[in-house]
């Protein structure tokens, strides 16, 4: 089997709100239908769907309702991150001790509700690399 992309589906009851706080968050476009949005990142690849759910009751991250799944967004400026996902809509759930410490993370929800992570510091692709080729991939 051949992977051609790899697509996270949230579930939202406002699709506009949703598919719009994605595609800003990844610099992307929004197509969309009646039931269904594309976020199409600023490479042009479509890496997130929302699909109508009238009914969606958003996770209460950490006590509540469960989350689902969540997103890490990995940046190189985290402060702005926080800017650029708060002035999209996002709500901060749990803060970092120190934005301009060297690595870290702070939880976010996003419109719908779904937790995320933004963090900084962490090995950056061309370290994830060497270790996969000094370790070997195991499958």
């Amino acid at each position: 089997m051949r992977m051609l992309r790899r697509v996270v589906v949230f579930d939202a009851a406002d699709l506009e709100v949703e598919s719009a706080f994605w595609a800003g968050m990844l610099g992307g476009t929004v197509f969309t239908d009646e039931t269904w949005h594309s976020v199409i990142n600023a490479n042009g690849e479509w890496v997130i769907g929302v699909q109508l759910a009238p009914e969606h009751v958003p996770p209460d991250w950490p006590d509540g309702t469960p989350q689902q799944v969540h997103l890490d967004l990995h940046v190189d400026d985290p402060a702005r991150a926080h800017a650029e996902a708060m002035a999209l809509g996002a709500r901060l759930l749990r803060a970092a001790d120190d934005l301009t410490a060297a690595q870290g993370h702070q939880v976010y929800a996003d419109p719908a509700g779904h937790p995320f992570c933004i963090g900084w510091g962490h090995p950056d692709d061309d370290t994830i690399r060497r270790v996969v080729r000094d370790h070997g991939a195991r499958t």
